[in-house]
């Protein structure tokens, strides 16, 4: 080294520009990693704050969130695509680099920013989170990425149709492969139809209010805030976009909700159903956290009938509460488990379980659920589902309805639990549930229901309506 080389003094290190919106991003991407957090449970107090503390505006919220939901929609096709641009296996990149890149890779070919800023960004993200030596891993694959656009890399990572149908839908569509073909079993038909369901199911899903009857009306809530009328439910608006629930009075003190239009049709099919005899007791058995029991508990009200919502868990049983506070008629909420019940057999007139499930259904709004869930974890919610509907039959009195619903169209969670409980039951009969969808079209060949966000705008809603009979 020459004399004058020593006597030069060393570069200042200079600090990574720290980027509010594109470091709220990761860390909600690294909550949902380390800690299996939802990200619309851990997104909305980190906006807040960052309105607070950081200033945010309204278009700093929505690239959050669009980073956010968006990386979390195409985990699996950016996968993909990094995977071919790094020289060892994924499960070799530390996950917190590779979420920077699922990041980097987002901007890169899901948005409109341009690739240079794109760059720039995610590398400057890095120093801030990594570290120098990572940050240069980053740009290095970042500009590999940069090389084509979103088709052109798909068309290279994907395999061909031909060759293997489940796996090409997989990665062009970012669901893991046993997710498609449990879909497809469920949906039927060709390919057109998968993929209308698969795109469907990486799409924004609208906000939809309910206004719960006897507490607010409809054109009431219409007026407080920039809304569309539901297509189905006759409690149902959608807010327009930018529309924030919270800022609603009628939300903020239980007279309305936000509730998807499918479990609001599930609810309002069961408070129709024809019975035989009287309507004064209904149940609703797994009634957390409180959507569909403070629609039921309105419904129930301009009968003049009582609910009893039950739910297992305590801190959700008081999120029921919070759901049912005001509820214009008698209600009462307790925590107790369904499948060993506290009331006596044929102690009500209507009950609901909707059960837990995979919640395969609500892909759009918990994108990572579809990363996270495991095909052996539908071996535990089957017996849980199986037991939970026989003792709901049990509570029914002879001529009273139970209505079964999941957030998931598996059938192994659907049509195979209904059946097996109706082959060990007896003294019980399916009715069809499609006249009480009124409008709704495209509901297959019945008695069940099921909705689809590609046929319906909904979550994948399912619902047997069962009365028994002796």
């Amino acid at each position: 080294m020459s004399e004058q080389a020593r006597r030069r003094p060393p570069k200042p290190h200079r600090r990574p520009k720290k980027d509010p919106v594109r470091m709220l991003a990761f860390e909600v991407l690294r909550a949902v990693d380390e800690r299996d957090a939802y990200a619309n449970l851990v997104l909305p107090p980190l906006l807040r704050k960052a309105r607070e503390k950081e200033g945010f505006e309204a278009r700093d919220a929505a690239l959050a969130t669009e980073l956010v939901y968006g990386t979390l929609r195409r985990q699996g096709t950016y996968d993909a695509i990094i995977a071919a641009c790094v020289d060892r296996p994924l499960r070799e990149v530390d996950p917190p680099v590779l979420d920077v890149l699922s990041l980097g890779a987002h901007q890169l070919l899901g948005t409109r920013i341009p690739p240079h800023a794109a760059v720039s960004a995610t590398v400057e993200l890095a120093r801030a989170v990594l570290g120098e030596g990572r940050a240069k891993f980053v740009n290095a694959v970042l500009r590999k990425i940069t090389r084509q656009d979103l088709d052109a890399w798909v068309a290279e990572v994907a395999p061909p149709y031909e060759k293997d149908a489940e796996d090409h839908l997989a990665v062009v569509h970012s669901h893991p492969r046993w997710v498609v073909s449990a879909l497809w079993d469920a949906l039927g038909g060709g390919r057109a139809g998968i993929e209308a369901l698969l795109e469907a199911d990486n799409e924004r899903p609208e906000v939809t209010l309910v206004a719960r009857p006897g507490r607010v009306g409809v054109e009431e809530l219409a007026e407080a805030a920039e809304t569309e009328p539901g297509r189905w439910s006759p409690y149902a608006l959608r807010l327009t976009e930018g529309g924030e629930p919270g800022a609603l009075e009628a939300v903020r003190d239980g007279r309305a909700g936000v509730q998807d239009e499918g479990s609001q049709l599930v609810a309002i099919a069961l408070a129709n159903a024809p019975l035989d005899g009287p309507d004064a007791r209904w149940l609703d058995g797994c009634a957390g956290p409180g959507g569909k029991a403070a629609l039921l508990g309105a419904l129930a009200a301009e009968r003049g009938a009582a609910l009893l919502a039950s739910e297992k868990q305590p801190h959700r049983a008081r999120l029921v509460e919070r759901a049912l506070a005001g509820n214009p008629g008698p209600y009462q909420v307790i925590a107790a488990d369904g499948t060993r019940p506290p009331w006596r057999e044929g102690s009500f007139d209507r009950v609901l379980v909707d059960v837990p499930c995979s919640g395969l259904g609500a892909l759009r709004r918990r994108p990572e659920a579809r990363w996270r869930r495991r095909p052996e974890d539908l071996d535990g919610f089957g017996p849980l589902q199986r037991g939970l509907l026989t003792e709901a039959l049990r509570a029914v009195r002879v001529g009273g309805v139970v209505g079964y619903a999941t957030c998931s169209p598996h059938l192994a969670e659907t049509r195979v639990v209904v059946d097996d409980v109706l082959k060990k039951t007896g003294g019980a009969e399916l009715i069809d549930a499609r006249p009480l969808f009124p409008g709704v079209d495209r509901l297959g060949d019945g008695p069940d229901v099921q909705l689809w966000p590609h046929l319906h705008g909904t979550d994948a809603m399912y619902l047997a309506l069962i009365r028994r009979t002796a």
